[in-house]
């Protein structure tokens, strides 16, 4: 029985550990490709480190203005699917009607519709309101496309603030607004937190949405800009390609480093509330 344990644990052991590997190696290759002159497919350590790829890659066109226009793009995205996705899960968090289900699975359903689907009508509508190659017109559509997954988020996020907060305030005056923004968002800021990086996340990595709406080559973010590494025959510069790929993951850690505080120790408010 135990050696039957041990093998199991063994076995169990070898799985990850094949598993940690299949991540690991992905992330050596663009570790060692990026300071590697003649980097190719294969992962190791370059002879001669270098630093040339990230001086070809560090110039206005390749790197500068394709990450400000990426920032200006999933940054404003990100701002305005919060504040309408704090303004949509309010009343669902707090006022129970019967439209709350339907409207909850609506929402659901739109979490899980494709980007392609819609794309082709959504690109008629920019073309009618004369929308397309805009920046407020991507960052309108970029946000609604998040919007549902942020509601969602955000609802359960904001059930775990006591209610019995706003009822004290509400006794004090205060009207729905001002209890949401007094009382309710100060304490669920690390979840607005969470919602806020998986949004920004998952906009910096939209590649579909500009490249199809934004048409001028100085509009294009950093996850369109890739085509640069890619020669008319197909063939990238890896190096090149490994460099603008450690770059391009800078602004999504560090937006993480600066509100990775914020994450823990959200919702313990058992003890704001005196029986």
């Amino acid at each position: 029985m135990i050696a039957r344990d041990r093998m199991s644990k063994l076995a169990s052991n070898l799985v990850l550990l094949a598993i940690g590997v299949l991540f690991v190696l992905p992330l050596l290759w663009v570790l060692f490709a990026s300071i590697n002159r003649t980097a190719g497919l294969r992962v190791e350590f370059p002879t001669h480190p270098t630093l040339n790829n990230f001086k070809a890659v560090l110039n206005t066109d390749t790197t500068y203005r394709p990450v400000l226009n990426g920032l200006v793009l999933c940054g404003g995205s990100a701002l305005l699917t919060m504040v309408c996705a704090v303004l949509a899960a309010y009343p669902l968090s707090r006022f129970k009607t019967r439209f709350n289900r339907p409207f909850l699975l609506t929402v659901l359903f739109c979490t899980g519709l494709p980007i392609t689907a819609v794309m082709v009508p959504v690109y008629g509508l920019f073309v009618q309101l004369n929308l397309v190659d805009t920046i407020g017109g991507t960052i309108m559509f970029m946000a609604t496309s998040s919007l549902p997954f942020a509601i969602w988020l955000t609802k359960t996020f904001m059930d775990g603030v006591p209610i019995s907060l706003e009822e004290a305030a509400w006794v004090d005056g205060a009207g729905n607004m001002r209890a949401l923004r007094a009382i309710v968002l100060p304490l669920m800021w690390p979840g607005i937190a969470v919602v806020l990086i998986f949004t920004f996340i998952g906009m910096w990595g939209n590649f579909f949405v500009p490249f199809m709406l934004l048409l001028s080559p100085e509009r294009l973010p950093a996850s369109v800009s890739i085509f640069t590494f890619f020669s008319q025959y197909g063939e990238p510069n890896y190096g090149q390609l490994a460099a603008y790929s450690i770059i391009y993951t800078m602004p999504v850690l560090l937006l993480y480093l600066l509100l990775s505080k914020k994450l823990g120790g959200a919702f313990a408010l058992g003890g704001a509330i005196k029986g």
